[in-house]
């Protein structure tokens, strides 16, 4: 579905991405791992098409996004749903209509429609009856459904998560976590995940993919990661857990 080559960027003489490789396959859950300020969410947003790289492929299904724009870029990414760090809701909507912003920006569908859509992807994530509500008004566990439910109302074939728990206590990181494994055994999407839920995250994963310093040094199952003898893997995985194994 995805496959990365090469790919390089840099900011003024800082080089976040060098020469970074990754195959996401069709209706997998990829994570993507590694330290804070190590380039997760600016390799995410090439993938998104957000940012342009200085070198290097980004195919998704057989086109290279990186070397499109306009229009061309906006009809692969109606195929994508993304779900922002933070969940990124307008304040001033109502949940319904935070649901049913994709859904009007990308296809005309008649008002009942989209009605019945929004309320179905609500209901996905377990919040029937909730549209009417601003996000001020909801717990953050319910901003990040809400985020969901509008990440996945255009039935996307590829939905990105940028740290999709950020914030949050560690029941409902599991909860969270849970729910997005739920959806896409229902939904078959490919994802692609990046976080610093170490090991939480482990248990929905496919395969795992570790960045650091811009570079993928390792990717495999979770068990083949979390067993792994790349001393840059192991204390990464060890020095996550004891950190929030304290902050707990």
């Amino acid at each position: 579905m995805i496959k990365v080559e090469g790919l390089t960027k840099s900011f003024g003489r800082q080089k976040v991405l060098r020469e970074l490789s990754l195959e996401v396959a069709t209706g997998t859950i990829t994570i993507v791992i590694g330290r804070s300020g190590g380039g997760k969410s600016v390799f995410l947003k090439h993938l998104i098409g957000l940012i342009r790289p200085d070198a290097g492929r980004i195919m998704v299904n057989g086109v290279d996004i990186s070397r499109l724009r306009g229009r061309e870029l906006d009809q692969i990414r109606r195929a994508y749903g993304v779900v922002f760090q933070g969940g990124a809701l307008f304040d001033s909507m109502s949940c319904f209509d935070n649901v049913a912003f994709p859904l009007r920006e990308k296809v005309r569908i008649p008002s009942a429609e989209l009605s019945k859509r929004v309320e179905a992807a609500l209901s996905q994530v377990g919040l029937e009856g909730v549209g009417a509500k601003y996000p001020a008004e909801i717990s953050g566990g319910m901003r990040k459904r809400v985020a969901i439910a509008r990440a996945l109302v255009t039935e996307p074939e590829i939905v990105f998560f940028d740290e999709p728990t950020t914030g949050l206590d560690p029941v409902l990181v599991n909860t969270i976590h849970h729910l997005i494994l739920d959806l896409h055994r229902r939904f078959r999407f490919t994802a692609v995940v990046v976080s610093h839920e170490i090991p939480e995250i482990f248990e929905i994963a496919d395969r795992v993919a570790m960045l650091h310093e811009g570079v993928i040094v390792e990717t495999g199952e979770a068990r083949v990661i979390q067993s792994s003898t790349n001393p840059v893997v192991q204390r990464f995985i060890r020095g996550e857990a004891e950190s929030d194994h304290h902050a707990a």
